[in-house]
């Protein structure tokens, strides 16, 4: 059985699944030998990585070029500041509810949200995954229920949606759900095992929309959505950035398997307490604070403690960190080295 899939499912893996990602910006700020060196002599948390040819530009995600303002397919205009780093929606296409009379879904036949695909190559995708062995995915894109909509009208819009009840919120939230749905049913169609389900909620403090308001407008969907994929024994992904313990317990609700969630923001002990055995947690190491600005041996403690108060020999948790421009390089190696040497923690 795939280790992932034991960690799941409480089936004691033979070690804590690592999840190391290199921000696409990173090439462009880091020396690229030394990235490269960095990633090769970590084979446990690279072991597909291969050297690119130099000058090596990686392909930045559609909304995320500089200088190159992004119309995705629910006509949502995007920009960045970086090339590598998301951007942010600067046009939003319901802005005004005047336009909202002739306003349509894009296709799912043709694209699962942000740019245009194509759903041969997805299915040839998953296939490959399933051929060697590893645990067979999907996901639906960052931002696809609660973000939606707030790119779609504009957060300031939005709020004031949800807070008058404005009747032609609940016609949008339905048309965004069918959506979702249609793209979900493909890939469980495909026959993924684990389906994603990929939006920040949170602030630095609190949730971006109320509890009251999520449990009207949003929970409903994300029960439906994930029950869709419960339905055909796969296994629901979620991920939030930023605060969301006051809405955790509704998402947990939905018919969530596996919680990806901040350490730092939500803090150890309250997801101890709440989360640990309820739910496999995929812990997002901190990079505000303690990997950002502290010392390699403040990193190591932190990872260690963070093992140690969340982890067991049963499985039940996963760690995943994202390095991004800023982060000092002695400061990387000291994350993927302590990931490293607590993977096996339990073992």
């Amino acid at each position: 059985m795939d280790n992932e899939l034991r960690a799941i499912q409480f089936s004691r893996p033979d070690y804590i699944p690592m999840t190391f990602v290199v921000n696409s910006a990173c090439w462009h700020h880091y020396d690229f030998h030394e990235l490269c060196d960095f990633m090769l002599e970590r084979p446990f948390l690279f072991p597909d990585f291969r050297v690119p040819a130099a000058p090596y530009r990686p392909a930045h995600g559609v909304n995320a070029r500089y200088g190159q303002p992004f119309r995705d397919v629910w006509g949502c205009t995007w920009e960045t500041s970086e090339d590598g780093i998301t951007g942010t929606v600067v046009e939003h296409p319901l802005a005004d509810w005047a336009a909202f009379s002739t306003y349509r879904a894009p296709d799912p036949a043709l694209t699962d949200g942000l740019d245009i695909i194509d759903w041969e190559n997805i299915k040839k995708r998953l296939a490959s995954q399933r051929q060697s062995g590893r645990l067979v995915k999907g996901t639906l894109p960052h931002g696809h229920t609660f973000l939606r909509l707030l790119y779609l009208r504009g957060y300031e819009n939005l709020m004031y949606d949800f807070a008058d009840g404005e009747p032609r919120i609940e016609r949008l939230c339905e048309m965004v759900e069918a959506f979702n749905q249609a793209v979900t049913k493909r890939y469980i169609e495909a026959g993924v095992q684990m389906f994603g389900f990929p939006e920040d909620l949170g602030m630095q403090r609190g949730p971006m929309v109320s509890p009251e308001h999520f449990a009207r407008y949003i929970q409903p969907s994300y029960h439906r959505l994930m029950t869709r994929v419960h339905d055909r024994q796969a296994l629901v992904h979620m991920h939030s950035d930023g605060d969301i313990r006051a809405l955790a317990g509704m998402i947990l609700n939905s018919g969530v398997d596996v919680f990806n969630l901040q350490d730092n923001v939500n803090g150890l002990d309250w997801i101890r307490r709440e989360l640990k055995g309820r739910v496999c947690i995929e812990l997002d190491i901190d990079r505000q604070s303690t990997s950002f600005m502290g010392t390699p041996a403040g990193i190591d403690a932190m990872i260690r403690e963070e093992v140690a108060t969340l982890g067991s020999p049963e499985g039940g948790l996963m760690m995943i960190y994202g390095l991004y421009p800023g982060v000092p390089m002695a400061n990387a190696r000291a994350v993927a080295d302590a990931m490293i040497a607590y993977a096996g923690y339990f073992n």
